[in-house]
């Protein structure tokens, strides 16, 4: 029996301001490496402990690179974050669905983030009320695509993995990580361009999935 939901943030409930951040920083910083292995790295670097500032958070990203982290890249790096998260709004159908979940499941939000920008979203929309318990990269220690946050979660919740169902936009980061722990995890694919099952297109959709 299901009694758990967890979330994704970014790309599942959030919609970022501008186009992929993540993929803007490799841009910015000319990385040539593959993009799974990217993004890995620049995660690890950037989302899995306090850094004081963005500045910090960045330096860290181009260290990791062997890039110099030059004033000027540093500077287009921390406008180009902060206008992501500026300009981020909640996709259409999240507060009525995150609302009605609420009556018959608990919600947990798991998710790769700074110390920074998804707080200050968490706060400018009131989310964190629908959410029991939050998991962030930047507080735990370790990001999604690593089993051990949802192993993490599922051992400080004491559930079970038949319990709980992951929600995500990511195949690599939501979907690979927690059904290699045994939840059910359900993909969100909002512009239908992925092969998947089980998929929604929209948390609207959500329930009818959740008996599977």
């Amino acid at each position: 029996m299901i009694t758990t939901i967890m979330f994704d943030f970014w790309g599942t409930l959030v919609e970022n301001g501008i186009w992929s951040p993540t993929k803007q920083i490799r841009n910015i910083l000319e990385i040539k490496i593959p993009f799974p292995e990217y993004v890995v790295r620049m995660e690890k670097a950037m989302m899995t402990k306090h850094h004081k500032d963005l500045n910090e958070s960045f330096t860290y990203v181009c260290n990791e690179f062997n890039i110099d982290p030059t004033p000027d890249k540093i500077e287009k790096l921390i406008g180009m974050w902060n206008k992501a998260w500026m300009l981020a709004y909640p996709y259409d159908d999240v507060i009525r669905n995150l609302s009605k979940l609420n009556e018959k499941y608990d919600l947990v939000l798991v998710s790769n983030s700074d110390c920074f920008s998804l707080n200050n979203v968490l706060e400018k929309y009131n989310l964190k009320k629908h959410f029991k318990n939050i998991y962030l990269s930047c507080e735990v220690g370790l990001i999604k695509s690593n089993p051990e946050m949802f192993y993490k979660i599922l051992n400080d919740l004491n559930l079970k993995p038949e319990e709980c169902v992951m929600i995500g936009d990511s195949i690599q980061s939501d979907m690979v990580s927690s059904k290699s722990c045994g939840l059910t995890s359900v993909l969100i694919d909002r512009k239908n361009m992925r092969d998947y099952h089980p998929k929604i297109k929209t948390l609207d959709e959500l329930e009818k999935v959740l008996n599977i």
